[in-house]
């Protein structure tokens, strides 16, 4: 059976003849969607990785995921320590910046990081630094001025030994471009202060979940005691430690206790970039 479907009624069709041929009076706006690209350079070619993750869960769309040398993490605040001693010149000096970049710049938004950097004096990367020959500098970050003196490449101090306490960043696009500059217009200055820049990274509010520390050579006699020292302090706060020595095998015992009694883990990273994972930390084994 076939249902003949009756027509509209005329008023109604002249309505819609009407409503077309007739010009609105009334003007409709149309609005243009524009769509900006990221106006950021990292992280989508091959300067620093493969993109602002590696597939597994971690990076941009880890939620809270983070990569150094090969040690992944999944944390909410992450401070880098990272050396910039005069002694990383040359090949570590390119592959540290180019990895530390990398990972900076694949954190997801979710994360508060930070970066500490140390020679003989210690700062907050970005801030103010004047080295005033090779055995003192000043630093002024937060409004404060910290000058800093040293006996010799191992052992400096601030005066009344107060630390400048660095201040989480965001990890925004605004952020991470910055800290790609800061990492890369950065100079390498004269000494190896292991405990300063640590103890910065531990007196941070609120305290950090994950410290890289990175270093390409010892503290002198007393690396081992130094690293105790500060490891049991980051135990005592349940933070965790993860140490990369970089081409340095002085350094190996001092800074793998170091992650062995946090928790952390411990990697070596030889003379072809190659990070080889020595102790695995809790999560991992």
């Amino acid at each position: 059976n076939q249902v003949e479907r009756k027509p509209s009624a005329p008023s109604s069709s002249m309505a819609k003849v009407i409503a077309s041929n007739t010009a609105s009076p009334t003007a409709v706006p149309v609005t243009d969607t524009e769509v900006t690209e990221p106006a950021l350079d990292f992280g989508n070619g091959d300067d620093f990785g493969d993109g602002w993750g590696d597939g597994d869960g971690w990076g941009s769309g880890g939620g809270g995921g983070a990569s150094f040398f090969n040690q992944k993490v999944k944390a909410e605040r992450i401070c880098f320590v990272i050396d910039y001693s005069a002694s990383m010149r040359g090949k570590r000096f390119e592959l540290l910046k180019v990895e530390l970049a990398r990972s900076v710049g694949a954190l997801p938004a979710s994360i508060e990081y930070q970066l500490v950097f140390f020679a003989g004096p210690a700062w907050v990367a970005g801030c103010d630094l004047q080295m005033n020959g090779r055995d003192s500098a000043e630093v002024k970050y937060d409004g404060k001025n910290y000058q800093w003196v040293g006996k010799d490449a191992y052992n400096w101090s601030t005066e009344n030994n107060k630390l400048p306490t660095p201040l989480w960043l965001k990890a925004t696009n605004k952020n991470l471009k910055k800290s790609l500059e800061i990492i890369e217009e950065t100079k390498l200055v004269f000494g190896t202060a292991w405990k300063a820049p640590l103890e910065m990274a531990l007196d941070m509010e609120p305290q950090p979940d994950i410290i890289f520390f990175m270093t390409d050579g010892s503290c002198g006699g007393k690396s081992a005691q130094i690293a105790e020292e500060i490891a049991k302090k980051a135990k005592k706060k349940d933070i965790v430690i993860n140490a990369i020595a970089m081409m340095s095998p002085s350094a190996r015992d001092a800074m793998g206790s170091l992650a062995e009694i946090t928790g952390g883990q411990f990697s070596m990273v030889d003379e072809s970039g190659k990070s080889n994972v020595l102790i695995k930390g809790q999560d991992d084994k």
